[in-house]
C-alpha cells in the first residue's frame, strides 16, 4: 500500500501544525526548511534544510514528493513556474498563488470580479502618493506590494509631511496606496478547495490586532448579521474558484457597517492562517487537514463547529524563557484550554504558540475569552493565579 508524500515549502509552525493530521492520515510530510532549528524540524521525520530561493535546492527537494506546497508565500513565482513546466504538482499553482504574494495583482482581481475593495492606486513616488490623498483624503495606507505580514511593509501616512520619512520606500517600483478604511473590526473567512472543484467554508471570525498582529480570534464572529455572513462567505468561495486556489484561503475582511456592501476586501493567504488555528480544536475538520486533503484532492472534511463559542489566543514572547516551567500552572488555570506550542526560543513579540479554548454548554463568550487569556498569560509570564475552573 503506498501513500502520497507532500512536501511543504518553508519550516515554520504552519508546516509544524501540519504533521499531526499527515500522522493520522497515513501520509509521509517532507520539509525543505530554511535552518536546523525551525519549528517544523522537530514534528517530521524527514526535513532538509536549504534555500527556498534556490531552483536547483526545490527542484531536488521536489523530486521526492508527490506534490508541492507551502508554509508561507514567499517561493518565487518564477521557479515555481519553472517547475511546474517540469511536471511537478504545485498547489496551490503558481498563477493562483501570486494573489496572496503581490497585493497589486490581488487589487485588481478582487476588481474585476466585482467584489468591495477599499480605494486604491499602484503609484511609484511620493507624488503619485499626494495626488491620490487629494482624491480620497488623508490619512492614506502605504503599502509594499511583495513580503509583508504582521504590520511589516505597511505605513500609515496621517498627512503630507510624513511622505518625508517614507522617501526611502520608492526605490523598488511599484507600491500600493490605498484609503484608510474606518472599520468596526477586522473579520477573516477561510475556503478551502481541491482541484476537482469541492469547496467548504468555516464560520466567519473575528480577528482581533494588536500593535498589528493577530492577538485573538473568536469564532464565530459574535453579533456579524446574517445578510454579511452571507455575502463574505460567498466572497470567499468566488474567490477560491475564480483564482483557482488549491489547499486554504484565508479571506481577511473589514467589517463597514452601514457602507456599500458592508465589508472590504483587505489580504489574501494562501495557506493555513493564524485566523483559523481555532479549527485544531473547535471545527471537526482542521485547516490543517483540510490543507492535505485539498492539495491531494481528496472529498473535503465536515467544517461544523464543536462548540458554540471558540477562541484562539496568540501567545507571544515576554518575560518567561522556560514555557515549560509555566505549565503546570497555566494547564491548571484552564483545564479544557488546548496548548499549541511550536518550539520556538523566546523573543519578545514572536508568536511562539497559541491556547483554543471552547464553550462548555451554557458558558458565555465572555467566560471561554477570559479562560484563553489566563492560560496564554500565565505561559507567556510565567506568573499568575491557577484559578481553575474543572471544565
Amino acid at each position: 500500500m503506498t501513500f502520497p508524500v507532500i512536501g511543504v515549502i518553508g519550516g515554520g509552525q504552519l508546516a509544524r501544525m501540519m504533521a499531526g493530521p499527515a500522522v493520522e492520515l497515513g501520509l509521509e510530510l517532507r520539509v525543505l526548511a530554511e535552518g536546523p532549528d525551525v519549528s517544523a524540524v522537530a514534528a517530521v521525520a524527514h526535513a532538509v534544510v536549504g534555500d527556498y530561493r534556490d531552483l536547483q535546492t526545490v527542484r531536488d527537494f521536489a523530486a521526492g514528493v508527490d506534490v508541492v506546497t507551502f508554509d508561507h508565500e514567499h517561493v518565487p513565482g518564477e521557479l515555481l513556474e519553472q517547475l511546474v513546466a517540469e511536471g511537478v504538482s504545485v498547489r496551490p499553482a503558481p498563477a493562483a498563488l501570486r494573489h496572496a504574494q503581490d497585493k497589486l495583482v490581488m487589487r485588481r482581481a478582487v476588481e474585476e470580479l466585482g467584489l468591495p475593495n477599499p480605494r486604491w492606486r499602484a503609484v511609484r513616488d511620493a507624488e503619485g502618493v499626494e495626488a491620490f490623498a487629494a482624491e480620497v483624503g488623508w490619512p492614506v495606507v502605504l503599502k509594499t506590494p511583495r513580503g509583508g505580514y504582521d504590520g511589516k511593509g505597511v505605513l500609515v501616512l496621517r498627512d503630507a509631511a510624513a511622505l518625508t520619512g517614507a522617501r526611502a520606500w520608492f526605490s523598488g517600483g511599484e507600491l500600493l496606496v490605498e484609503q484608510f478604511v474606518p472599520f468596526s473590526r477586522e473579520l477573516s473567512v477561510l475556503v478551502a478547495r481541491r482541484p476537482s472543484g469541492e469547496s467548504r467554508t468555516w464560520p466567519v471570525v473575528e480577528s482581533i490586532q494588536v500593535d498589528s498582529v493577530c492577538d485573538e480570534v473568536i469564532a464565530p464572529a459574535p453579533d456579524l448579521p446574517e445578510a454579511t455572513v452571507a455575502a463574505v462567505t460567498a466572497a470567499a468561495l468566488q474567490l477560491a474558484d475564480r483564482l483557482g486556489v488549491t489547499g486554504v484561503m484565508a479571506v481577511e475582511l473589514f467589517e463597514t457597517p452601514g457602507t456599500g456592501a458592508g465589508y472590504l476586501v483587505n489580504e489574501l493567504a494562501m495557506r493555513p492562517h493564524n485566523s483559523g488555528h481555532w479549527t485544531m480544536d473547535g471545527s471537526l475538520t482542521s485547516q490543517f487537514e483540510q490543507h492535505l486533503r485539498a492539495v491531494l484532492d481528496l472529498p473535503l472534511g465536515a467544517t461544523d463547529p464543536l462548540a458554540r463559542h471558540a477562541v484562539m489566543k496568540n501567545v507571544l514572547g515576554g518575560p518567561n524563557t522556560d514555557i515549560y516551567a509555566a505549565y503546570p500552572l497555566g494547564l491548571s488555570s484552564g483545564p479544557s484550554a488546548k496548548v499549541h506550542f511550536y518550539g520556538k526560543d523566546v523573543r519578545p513579540g514572536r508568536k511562539i504558540g497559541h491556547v483554543n479554548a471552547l464553550a462548555a454548554p451554557g458558558e458565555s463568550l465572555d467566560a471561554v475569552r477570559a479562560r484563553a487569556t489566563r492560560v496564554a498569560a500565565t505561559l507567556r509570564d510565567g506568573t499568575g493565579s491557577p484559578s481553575p475552573d474543572q471544565q
